[in-house]
């Protein structure tokens, strides 16, 4: 019996084992692969740390030190000149311990309050209007849409900054110059990209919902209020993170309309505040530290709001 059970059991372990799967061999395209995507990840992350890197190195050593790869003695006090956390006296012996650093104090407060107005109207305003337009395009039926739309959308293919000049002279016979109002009307309506954006989401949408609310009398006004908009609030939140960034980071035109005090965005503020050394060259150390500052609420919403961008990328009528 014990012969028996010892035979089956050997058996067994055979047949297990020899229907055990072989490893998988990892191919060369495969280690190719990776080590492109390192590369790439290399590409990307390294800039970004060196900007860190030299926000927080001392200005006597910004230059000493170019080759290092991290700060020998890391300081904050680039980033509180920035701030406007150190007093007028500090900041005049700092001035003349290292010519090179910036005389000039940002009021990044102020500042990033001016870049929230902006950028907040532009993504209010386009992310609406857009959605307007391309539900338009997308259900309603007239004639030549198709031929609108397209010539709509070949404005994609004009740089952007061809419309610097029109839109400027528009501006300034508008008397808008200096004003918020001057830097935000060119991009508040609408863009093709937003339409274009949008206008695909709405094609993918089922219209059965649509088509049961206009047998109830409603309008199209009342069916994009009440249905198209709330079945597409990925997309819609996809649309406006994507204006706010953009809008957060334009430099040209806020530069040439936006040059007051008063309405200076940030990104403004940090060339003016580049300028502002007394030998004329770069503070590189303060404008890291006002990069690192500025780039900081654009982190924060893709950090709590990016999972969202991802999920409407797949978006696709109901789930």
């Amino acid at each position: 019996m014990m012969a028996t059970l010892s035979k089956l059991q050997v058996k067994r372990f055979t047949r297990e084992t020899t229907n055990h799967e072989p490893k998988k061999r990892i191919s060369g395209s495969r280690i190719l692969m990776w080590l492109f995507l390192i590369l790439l990840l290399f590409v990307t992350i390294f800039p970004l740390y060196w900007v860190i890197r030299t926000a927080v190195t001392p200005p006597k050593k910004v230059y000493s030190e170019a080759r290092a790869l991290a700060p020998s003695d890391p300081t904050t006090q680039n980033i509180e000149r920035v701030l406007g956390l150190i007093s007028d006296e500090e900041l005049t012996a700092l001035v003349k311990k290292n010519p090179t650093i910036s005389a000039g104090k940002l009021d990044f407060l102020h500042f990033v309050k001016n870049s929230c107005i902006v950028a907040g109207a532009i993504t209010a305003g386009q992310t609406f209007f857009s959605s307007l337009a391309a539900y338009a395009f997308a259900r309603l039926r007239f004639p030549l849409r198709n031929l609108i739309f397209y010539s709509y959308l070949g404005g994609l293919m004009v740089p952007s900054i061809v419309l610097f000049i029109p839109n400027f002279v528009l501006i300034r016979n508008m008397e808008w110059i200096g004003t918020y109002k001057g830097m935000i009307a060119p991009t508040f309506l609408m863009t093709p990209f937003a339409v274009f954006f949008m206008r695909q989401f709405f094609l993918n949408l089922n219209t059965d919902l649509e088509e049961a609310a206009k047998l109830d009398g409603a309008t199209h006004a009342g069916i994009f209020l009440k249905i198209a908009m709330p079945l597409s609030k990925g997309p819609i939140f996809t649309l406006a993170i994507l204006t706010f960034i953009t809008s957060w980071n334009e430099y040209l035109w806020p530069f040439l309309v936006g040059r007051d005090e008063k309405v200076r965005v940030l990104t403004v503020a940090l060339s003016v505040f580049r300028s502002q050394t007394p030998q004329g060259g770069p503070d590189w150390a303060g404008l890291m530290a006002g990069t690192i500052v500025a780039v900081i609420p654009t982190f924060l919403l893709f950090i709590f709001l990016g999972r969202k961008v991802v999920d409407s990328i797949q978006f696709s009528g109901f789930k």
